[in-house]
């Protein structure tokens, strides 16, 4: 139980964090998002405004609640979801790729039709259940101060995208970006902002992937994070890590996707060193939060997987 050890000198990192966070987002302070304004199903059209005067396109969107890929996901708002905050979950959310694993081809033509900007897509997978339950494990196992509940980020919210230096996605073989969506989050990568990426399975659905991960950084190889790297020593020691399997995957579904599949743990860093794209490639961290709270679902996937995602947090907001 050697690596499982947590250091002390991991999670007393507040000030740190603070520090990292105004560095990032001088416009708006991050945890400044939540307006207690819950929208259900739909896309807030953003912060209140007084008068004519449009919403100021640099503050942070209020909080808002969109439909979930997944029908059991749709969870209670906790109560102090307007706490504000050092740190936020913040989703990305994102347009499906025609092919996708949830398109009319593979015979969900009812999903396909929907509009990603109201939710109900590949970016809602593990939304908001996950999330809530990630939220939580950061403030048992950390000190940083953490909302209680997510917020998704559309990259075509004007300048919002900047106010959330940690941006998580899943379902990865299912994203296909526009072109002014590429270029904006290579900007936020480029001022400092941090992606994690998360449950894609074989060599359609990486080869997916990198049709938008490749125009979004064409000029940046992919590699394999090796063990001695910070972000899996940050907070705990994951020198000995192992591949986290999907629900769906213990009870057989989709077995082409993942029988024989070898987990990766892959990264993208920039021209200074720092690791700014985190991928865990066959691999399902989503759901070790997911169903963290459920007893059929082995334990030592989500606490391998919880781990990850706090070493990945406290890494985003100290580098």
């Amino acid at each position: 139980m050697g690596y499982w050890r947590q250091k002390r000198t991991g999670v007393a990192l507040v000030a740190l964090v603070t520090v990292a966070i105004g560095a990032f987002a001088a416009a708006a302070t991050v945890g400044a998002g939540s307006s207690g304004r819950r929208s259900s199903d739909q896309e807030s059209s953003g912060p209140e405004s007084s008068g004519n005067a449009p919403p100021d396109p640099t503050l942070p969107r209020p909080f808002r609640v969109y439909r979930s890929l997944e029908a059991y996901d749709n969870v209670e708002v906790p109560p102090d979801f307007e706490e504000q905050t050092e740190f936020v979950f913040a989703r990305l959310m994102y347009p499906s790729h025609p092919l996708g694993l949830f398109s009319r081809s593979r015979g969900y033509a009812a999903i396909a039709d929907r509009d990603w900007r109201q939710g109900g897509m590949s970016w809602t997978q593990d939304y908001p259940r996950a999330d809530r339950h990630f939220a939580l494990a950061m403030r048992r196992l950390t000190r940083v101060h953490t909302r209680s509940a997510e917020q998704p980020v559309n990259p075509d919210d004007g300048d919002d995208i900047f106010n959330w230096p940690f941006l998580a996605a899943g379902e990865m073989g299912d994203w296909k970006l526009t072109g002014a969506q590429i270029s904006k989050v290579r900007e936020y990568l480029l001022r400092g902002g941090f992606l994690m990426l998360d449950d894609f399975w074989g060599k359609t659905e990486w080869d997916r992937f990198l049709e938008t991960m490749r125009e979004i950084l064409p000029d940046e190889q992919i590699v394999e994070i090796e063990n001695p790297d910070a972000i899996f020593h940050i907070v705990y020691d994951l020198d000995n890590r192992y591949q986290i399997m999907g629900q769906w995957a213990l009870i057989g579904s989709m077995a082409d996707r993942w029988v024989g599949s070898v987990p990766h743990w892959r990264g993208i860093y920039d021209s200074k060193g720092r690791l700014i794209v985190a991928i865990t490639y066959n691999n399902d961290v989503g759901d070790s939060w997911e169903y963290a709270d459920d007893p059929v679902y082995p334990e030592r996937y989500s606490a391998l997987g919880i781990r990850l995602g706090v070493n990945d947090v406290l890494y985003a907001m100290t580098h």
